[in-house]
């Protein structure tokens, strides 16, 4: 909706990965610019998009007390730097709107940077390490990239983008056309990649993977916990970042492939560590080989984010249903989803307010919480942990396994 002056909502959110008890939600202030809403999970936030819509509409707002021109999108969850080895609770903000590249560089082959601003020079939302945003290229081209900059960095959001051989069109996109000056529509940010609370950490990055890490590391170093980074790639010269990481002495081991071969998983995860988060992004072979060498760590201890569907997620288990009834709670309304069409689109089609980006489960954009039925997960975003709980679904690709599904929406 461009040019709509709506304002931009944070939210408290209190979030624990190991119960879904019932959420509450705070009373909207009277003449307040900013909705407080506290619930106990991510997609219990996610999915109230026209509610909070609703209580945008509600609020009596002065001259400086919005962003135009910005549309609000949604609810999502990250933690502040500040907070996040100390606190459960913590605040985000979730915009769209156009932002100004105000500086483009070229790090290493294959791989730029670009800082976007908002042009009027107002202070852009919040985030925290691990968050992405939407790059909204044309109405046909969304991509996500990780947030790389500081989050200490109030007027400027960094991205890293590797141009890739097969591209579908997005870093290409980037790469060709957007300069030093460019304007680009941009949503977000939003987190589902959060660093949790730790004494100790892991990084392990490959290539572009080194991204979202970088942010993570600042987090780590302000609170004081101890953390090492392994960091590979196809060769020295298309490695991002590298003359910065050398700073951090030998915490930080880059390894080249073609000077030394593959990471050294069972010498870096071979003993595993009860004091220890594992926070792994990369390529799909990295992610997998990860996966394996953590296989006797404790549950939850691994973090990954992945570039792509994780293989075979999109295979349906045994019990699948090919055609099942969505009932949204909260508008009343119940449709009939058959085999050729997804959760997100037939919601979509009777009108209910739904929000989507990769359409592949892996962004998590669409992330809606479950209040009853048992959801087919799909998706590459969540955890095998998330999954068993079946508190949330991706509506892009996730599915039933009962006959009825009833949906916070």
């Amino acid at each position: 909706m461009e040019g709509a002056d709506v304002v931009l909502l944070s939210h408290t959110i209190a979030k624990h990965h190991t119960c879904s008890a019932g959420r509450s939600v705070k009373a909207v202030p009277a003449a307040s610019a900013t909705v407080r809403v506290a619930a106990l999970s991510r997609a219990e936030l996610t999915s109230r998009v026209s509610n909070g819509s609703k209580l945008v509409s509600s609020l009596s707002l002065s001259g400086d007390e919005y962003t135009p021109p910005a549309t609000f999108v949604g609810f999502v969850a990250a933690e502040k730097l500040a907070d996040v080895v100390s606190t459960p609770k913590f605040e985000v903000e979730e915009l769209e709107t156009d932002l100004v590249v105000s500086q483009r560089a070229v790090l290493a082959e294959g791989v730029v940077t670009l800082s976007l601003e908002d042009p009027t020079g107002r202070p852009l939302p919040g985030w925290t390490p691990g968050a992405h945003v939407d790059l909204m290229l044309s109405a046909s081209l969304i991509r996500q990239y990780s947030l790389c900059g500081s989050p200490a960095d109030t007027h400027s959001w960094r991205i890293g983008v590797l141009r890739d051989p097969q591209s579908r069109g997005g870093s290409d996109f980037v790469h060709d056309k957007l300069h030093a000056g460019s304007a680009v529509r941009v949503r977000g940010p939003r987190n589902h990649f959060p660093l949790v609370s730790a004494p100790r950490y892991q990084f392990i990055a490959g290539g572009i993977g080194i991204t979202p890490i970088l942010p993570m590391m600042e987090a780590a170093e302000a609170a004081g916990a101890q953390w090492r980074l392994a960091y590979g790639g196809r060769k020295r010269a298309s490695m991002s970042f590298v003359e910065d990481l050398s700073a951090f002495g030998e915490r930080v081991t880059i390894w080249p492939q073609d000077e030394q071969g593959l990471l050294d998983l069972q010498g870096i995860l071979g003993s595993a560590r009860d004091d220890t988060l594992v926070y792994c992004c990369g390529p799909e072979a990295l992610l997998s080989a990860v996966e394996g060498a953590c296989a006797s760590w404790p549950a939850g201890a691994l973090h990954i984010e992945r570039f792509a569907a994780k293989p075979g997620a999109d295979q349906p288990p045994s019990g699948a249903l090919d055609s099942f009834e969505v009932v949204c709670q909260r508008s009343g309304l119940t449709v009939t989803v058959p085999a050729d069409l997804s959760v997100f689109e037939v919601l979509e089609d009777a009108g209910v307010s739904v929000l989507a980006s990769c359409m592949e489960g892996i962004c998590g954009t669409c992330e809606t919480a479950v209040i009853e039925g048992t959801p087919d997960h799909r998706d590459s975003v969540l955890s095998d942990e998330e999954q068993a709980r079946n508190d949330a679904m991706m509506l892009c690709v996730s599915r039933s396994l009962s006959n009825r599904l009833v949906l916070d929406l």
